[in-house]
């Protein structure tokens, strides 16, 4: 068999119409409810484990907000915004708090507090509820007075359902069953399973064969597993 060259086309940039809603439905309710001016909730803090969709929603957030005339700041350990930065903008997102050092979780205490005192939003994650995370004992006690939502990560059946939903989108039908051996065989991240599903649909048209079990099989040893 010839062997064919497969790129992995990167996944679309996440926003809150493409997050998979799976249980967390009212997480994403509320997101939506505090863009638009329904919420009266100013801080909030999202936790839950290794893919279950936290960054997904900060960038979805930080995607929505011009659209609704808000500006946003993104911060993370790796550049965690200043106090004045904060103060310019209307939503400060703040990805992954564990990550942050000594300096990053004294800033972002000191906008916590300036914030109470003024106005604007501010959306942190983490992975684990605010009085479990190792960092000073003040910025969990203020972490854990905000609004605090655990994202739980998808089932199976849920990544299933998304996978044939996303087939329907492309305009092509998956099968229960191949979506089932993807997920049983190749990465189990949503966007790597998305990716991969790309793939195969380019495959089965180059090939003009329908999408099946084998086809997936050939598509998966044609691809890179790093």
């Amino acid at each position: 068999m010839k062997q064919l060259v497969l790129d992995i086309v990167p996944p679309p940039h996440p926003t809150l119409e493409n997050f998979v809603t799976g249980p967390n439905a009212e997480v994403l309710a509320m997101l939506r409810a505090l863009l638009v001016g329904e919420s009266h909730e100013r801080f909030v803090y999202l936790w839950g484990g290794s893919g279950c969709g936290k960054s997904h929603l900060l960038q979805g957030v930080a995607s929505a907000a011009a659209a609704h005339h808000l500006r946003p700041c993104v911060a993370s350990a790796a550049q965690m915004c200043s106090e004045d930065e904060a103060a310019q903008c209307d939503i400060v997102l703040v990805n992954d708090v564990l990550q942050l050092d000594d300096a990053g979780q004294s800033r972002l205490f000191n906008i916590m507090n300036r914030m109470r005192d003024g106005s604007g939003l501010l959306i942190a994650t983490g992975p684990y509820a605010p009085m479990h995370l190792h960092i000073r004992q003040d910025l969990a006690s203020r972490l854990a007075q905000c609004l605090v939502f655990q994202v739980k990560c998808l089932s199976d059946e849920d990544k299933v359902q998304a996978l044939i939903m996303h087939a329907q989108t492309r305009g092509f039908t998956l099968p229960r069953d191949v979506a089932a051996y993807l997920l049983k065989t190749w990465k189990r991240d949503l966007p790597a399973l998305l990716a991969v599903l790309d793939a195969l649909d380019r495959y089965s048209l180059e090939t003009k064969r329908s999408i099946t079990v084998p086809l997936a099989r050939e598509v998966l040893a044609l691809l890179p597993k790093t």
